[in-house]
């Protein structure tokens, strides 16, 4: 399928899906979320991809919300309005839903709804310069993508109110250093390499038992621990077919 703001590249298992607006530092527009949307949907209705990326074309991975969409708009309360809310709110539950892995492969710059978008995945690795924010606060916008949530999670708190209540930048260290970042590189390169050697070990696992785990760390992320142990135990995952075979498959190599 054709899109005019991002790209989609497949490589066996991996589908890397690209925000391909660099002359803007691939700023989100309503047009581009309704596309990523589309091509979430899309790779989740597909057989052939285990595991996605999400990263940035040219310098960035995206500098969030394009502000000049917003200079014409209404805001109310704080909100940014529903040209934005609505697809957004789809966006993040699009990348939530899916019973695929999927990576942020963060660099250049990653402000306040790209932030929102990225703490929405999986995995979030990142470069030692990369630039983070939270900006929110600063343009007297109310968060509505689920900051207010996901940050604290993946930060704690306190760390999670200084972010958002000072709207500082922090560096990629800093995100790895607090728990915002899987793992921060040393470069761009170095990112590239890492992140297509991670999603190349999940791929090679199997995808049904993968997905079942998404499930019950969903159930996890409740906080509600009784509940998740029991889920665990008394779900049933049908899909999962393959274990007999990736079994015997290693007893023979061990033989």
């Amino acid at each position: 399928m054709a899109y005019d703001y991002i790209e989609t590249v497949r490589d066996d298992a991996v589908l890397t899906i690209r925000m391909n607006r660099p002359d803007a530092l691939n700023a989100l527009i309503p047009p581009m979320l309704e596309e990523l949307i589309e091509a979430l949907h899309r790779a989740e209705n597909e057989n052939g991809p285990s595991v996605l990326i999400i990263e940035g074309a040219g310098r960035a991975f995206s500098s969030g919300v394009d502000l000049k969409v917003l200079s014409g708009a209404k805001p109310k309360a704080g909100r940014v309005g529903s040209v934005f809310d609505e697809p957004a709110s789809r966006l993040m539950q699009a990348v939530r839903a899916s019973s695929k892995p999927v990576i942020a492969k963060v660099h250049g710059a990653c402000f306040t709804g790209a932030l929102e978008f990225a703490l929405h995945c999986d995995f979030i690795h990142t470069t030692t310069d990369t630039k983070f924010g939270d900006t929110h606060a600063k343009f007297a916008i109310r968060p509505t993508w689920g900051m207010s949530q996901t940050l604290v999670d993946a930060v704690g708190l306190r760390r999670a109110k200084e972010i958002s209540y000072s709207a500082r930048t922090f560096t990629g260290q800093d995100a790895f250093d607090w728990g915002l970042a899987n793992a921060c590189h040393a470069d761009k390169d170095a990112l590239d390499e890492a992140v297509a050697s991670l999603a190349k070990d999940i791929a090679a696992n199997d995808p049904a038992t993968v997905a079942a785990y998404k499930t019950l760390h969903a159930i996890a992320e409740t906080h509600d621990v009784p509940a998740g142990i029991a889920a665990e135990g008394a779900k049933e995952f049908p899909e999962i077919t393959d274990t007999l075979n990736r079994i015997g498959g290693f007893l023979r190599v061990v033989k």
